[in-house]
């Protein structure tokens, strides 16, 4: 099982600084990923997790990364696709892959802030078939000299989108989700499955066993099938899987990579010490230091 890291992208140690330095130590201490998530904005009314409330944009901060690294992985879990056009979304992703030398992971979602789509514009209907159509413009508009598509939410008229992407037919896209149709449909479509930092991971293998099945049935090899966990690392008193000390958490990997989990990133933007846009930022930055290191990937 490979071993990411989450980008400082939330809250209090999401500074460019950090997001240098965590990036350029990731890459050293052998770390396989990076990854960042999206969050547009919050609604005054909304009660959400602290971490939330001061998102760096993804595939900027991943830009960003990227100039400070020369091998590590580039993920973002996830872009919501309802909130920008897939022609847009393809060409930053070819870009970022271009600029990266082929390092960039892309993974989609479909939106679940009542706020975010009503600032955005976005319609909450139909964002199952949406999906559908939005992974086939990606890849036509990277994979294919001229593109064409006609669907019932997305256009492309015959036109040439250039530069293409480092890897070919395009980046690795990942879909988010977590009610049976989104299993399915990353296991029909996607090259993977990211899951949410709410999951159970206690039993985060009954959901692989949906996406796994979901590709069987449509001919595709299941085992190719990434299966990327958000690993929510809460360091100090032992509770769910990944807390406690060290060598809990690290003794909680063999059992999530039993569970069929190919992938997994420690997050620490979900960490109120870390990521709460009020956190004292120095006494942040030194938590995370501690635990990027401590959990380093082993040889």
């Amino acid at each position: 099982m490979r071993i990411g890291f989450g980008l400082p992208v939330s809250g209090a140690w999401a500074s460019p600084a950090n997001v240098a330095r965590f990036a350029a130590r990731a890459e050293e201490l052998g770390y396989h990923s990076l990854w960042t998530f999206q969050r547009l904005l919050v609604g005054v009314d909304q009660e959400l997790d602290p971490g939330y409330h001061s998102v760096l944009d993804p595939l900027v901060a991943l830009g960003f990364a990227a100039a400070h690294t020369s091998r590590i992985r580039l993920g973002v879990a996830v872009v919501n696709l309802p909130f920008v056009s897939p022609a847009y979304l393809a060409k930053q992703a070819a870009t970022l892959d271009v600029l990266s030398g082929g390092r960039v992971d892309l993974g989609l979602g479909t939106g679940w802030s009542a706020v975010e789509f009503a600032a955005t514009g976005a319609d909450e209907r139909r964002r199952g078939a949406r999906a559908e159509e939005y992974v086939a413009v990606l890849r036509t508009l990277w994979g294919d000299d001229v593109s064409e598509f006609h669907g019932g939410f997305y256009t492309v008229p015959p036109a040439r989108m250039a530069p293409k992407p480092v890897q070919l037919p395009g980046p690795p896209i990942l879909l988010g989700g977590s009610a049976p149709a989104a299993l399915r449909r990353a296991g029909r479509l996607a090259d993977g499955w990211i899951s949410r930092s709410g999951t159970d991971l206690t039993r985060i293998g009954a959901d692989i066993a949906v996406v796994r099945d979901a590709a069987r049935e449509a001919g595709r090899d299941p085992d190719a099938v990434r299966a990327v966990c958000r690993g929510v690392v809460r360091v100090g008193t032992r509770g769910p899987l990944l807390s406690g000390s060290y060598a809990d958490i690290r003794g909680d990997l063999d059992g999530l990579a039993a569970q069929g989990v190919t992938e997994l990133f420690y997050d620490l933007n979900w960490d109120p010490r870390v990521s709460a846009p009020d956190a004292d930022p120095r006494a942040a930055t030194r938590r995370a230091e501690e635990v990027i290191e401590a959990l380093a990937p082993a040889g």
